[in-house]
């Protein structure tokens, strides 16, 4: 991931976490919360809605079979290139707080926890800006499973959640990631998560 120009005035807050960790919750109440203090907020996810990013919903996600992951890694690759350049990085060129609801991170954890090289995930991700602020919230990958109550996707099962979750504690370990505790109910984790973004934008 690159650093971002200075020219730039937004910031970048990305939320991760296994799924059903409340990332999305979190960052809704984020963006809400943020509106009614006056910015300008834009709240955005991955998968993207783009051709890419609902052929990942619909046949990697929502598939018979877990593709391989080469090819997951570049397809999420993908639609993260279309979304930083059409939505993250304009947005943040005109002084938005962009909040985005899974981001570079998750390739790693997700790819990653299938053998792929962190590495070499990092070399295909190379074009997106590193964010000003990277939340994980931490999960059992137990309570995660318990929490969903819809049909689950190929990767929401145990063995997957286990090693994404290792991933992302390491991540954690290097400084990547802050770690919020998501075992929490809502209004505790979202104390957290909004006194750190308050922190990085100076207390305001």
């Amino acid at each position: 991931m690159t650093g971002r120009q200075k020219s730039n005035v937004g910031f970048l807050v990305c939320i991760e976490g296994l799924d059903a960790s409340g990332k999305t919750t979190q960052a809704r109440l984020l963006t809400d919360f943020l509106r009614s203090r006056g910015y300008k907020v834009l709240h955005t996810t991955e998968p993207t809605t783009s051709p890419i990013g609902r052929l990942i919903k619909e046949r990697v996600l929502r598939g018979a079979v877990r593709p391989p992951p080469v090819v997951e890694a570049l397809l999420f690759a993908a639609d993260r290139l279309q979304h930083v350049r059409d939505v993250i990085k304009p947005a943040l060129n005109r002084g938005y707080i962009v909040i985005s609801d899974r981001y570079v991170y998750s390739s790693l954890a997700y790819q990653g926890a299938a053998g792929l090289s962190l590495d070499w995930i990092r070399g295909i991700n190379r074009f997106a800006p590193k964010p000003d602020l990277a939340i994980y919230l931490d999960v059992d990958p137990e309570t995660a499973m318990k929490r969903i109550k819809r049909e689950r996707t190929l990767m929401e099962n145990l063995e997957v959640q286990r090693g994404v979750r290792s991933i992302y504690l390491k991540l954690v370990e290097s400084g990547e990631l802050v770690l919020v505790d998501g075992e929490r109910n809502v209004e505790e984790v979202f104390k957290d998560v909004k006194a750190l973004t308050l922190k990085l934008m100076g207390g305001s």
